[in-house]
């Protein structure tokens, strides 16, 4: 009798992943702060999260799937306030609407498409006070509240914490590739990367380690 074979660790079935699915330069994109891409057919879609939340969204039934990347800030707003109510929910609610309203122009249906969220990291320093949320847990919340107003089921979710993440989106799998940055002058320039985003208006606000495979 023929015994198993042995089974294949983490790093082994990343690695199988990434060599099944190695796409040319020109099929992957760095979505910066403030941007999104809806796509069809086999991509990869890749940034870098502090603060910002990511959602990766796809159609099960096509192969239309879409990354934005984006940061709600401004005020801070009560543990009580829902964020959706909010200025910056409403320029949230804006970001998701571009991105999901991009994949049904591709030919996607709403009714099919489901999540995976990335970011919303604890970075930029805030108040003692607990009774407000601070920036990464706006983000955090936000993201939460319109998935289930929207009725569009979350397949996996890593947000929160106090670390950096990258992320590597590849469309056709659906599968998400997500390392922390844990060097601390990388967890700086991820600050600084997003204070610097929104000075130049690239994020609006108050307005309208180990690979881990997902």
């Amino acid at each position: 009798m023929k015994s198993p074979p042995p089974a294949e660790n983490a790093s082994a079935r990343i690695s199988r992943h990434i060599a099944m699915h190695r796409l040319p330069p020109d099929r992957r994109v760095w979505l910066q702060p403030g941007e999104h891409r809806a796509v069809a057919g086999p991509w990869i879609l890749s940034t870098l999260l502090g603060s910002c939340i990511s959602a990766c969204l796809y159609d099960g039934g096509s192969e239309i799937a879409g990354m934005n990347h984006f940061l709600l800030a401004g005020t801070r707003y009560a543990k009580t306030m829902p964020i959706n109510l909010t200025d910056a929910g409403r320029y949230g609610i804006n970001a998701m609407e571009l991105l999901i309203n991009d994949m049904l122009k591709l030919g996607a249906s709403k009714s099919r498409i489901r999540a995976k969220i990335f970011g919303g990291a604890i970075f930029m320093p805030h108040a003692d006070d607990r009774r407000f949320l601070c920036v990464g847990e706006v983000n955090k919340r936000f993201i939460h509240e319109f998935l289930a107003l929207e009725g569009i089921a979350t397949e996996a979710d890593d947000t929160g914490g106090y670390e950096g993440r990258v992320i590597h989106f590849h469309t056709d799998s659906h599968k998400v590739f997500r390392r922390f940055i844990r060097n601390s002058q990388l967890d700086a320039e991820i600050a600084q990367e997003e204070k610097e985003a929104l000075k130049a208006g690239i994020i609006e606000a108050n307005e309208a380690g180990t690979p881990i495979l997902f």
